[in-house]
């Protein structure tokens, strides 16, 4: 069975910043602007959709790195997109490019890093480490 993703494989996401996506509500600061990470959730869920529909049934992706710059703020009522492209794999090891822009230019950019998982087996190791059972 292939994990190859396409090279190149990409997804762009748009969001309109909310009361519930401000860094006061998020507990990142007091600020009543996007918060960081809203913004890195929202790049995660980009990537999650870039690399999801060249995985077999059974199978996908989590979150491993992020190394993201909030670069500027964005307020309430803005219009939000987000982009990822899939820049490099290495076996099971993603890293996309992202970046986040609003209608004033770019609000953050950065890389991510995901890993490809069977979830049944991801999952079942995670309920053994939770319990505390080798």
């Amino acid at each position: 069975m292939s994990l190859e993703i396409p090279l190149g494989a990409q997804a762009t996401q748009q969001y309109t910043v909310s009361a519930e996506h401000l860094a006061l509500s998020w507990h990142s600061g007091a600020a009543q602007v996007l918060a960081t990470p809203q913004m890195i959730g929202w790049m995660e869920a980009a990537a999650v959709a870039a690399a999801g529909p060249s995985l077999p049934a059974g199978y996908s992706t989590v979150g491993t790195a992020v190394d993201v710059h909030h670069l500027a703020a964005t307020v309430q009522g803005a219009l939000v997109t987000i982009h990822a492209t899939l820049v490099a794999q290495e076996n099971k090891l993603l890293t996309f490019e992202v970046e986040a822009h609003d209608e004033n230019g770019l609000v953050g950019r950065g890389t991510h890093q995901r890993y490809i998982v069977e979830l049944e087996r991801f999952e079942a190791r995670a309920r053994t480490r939770a319990t505390g059972i080798s």
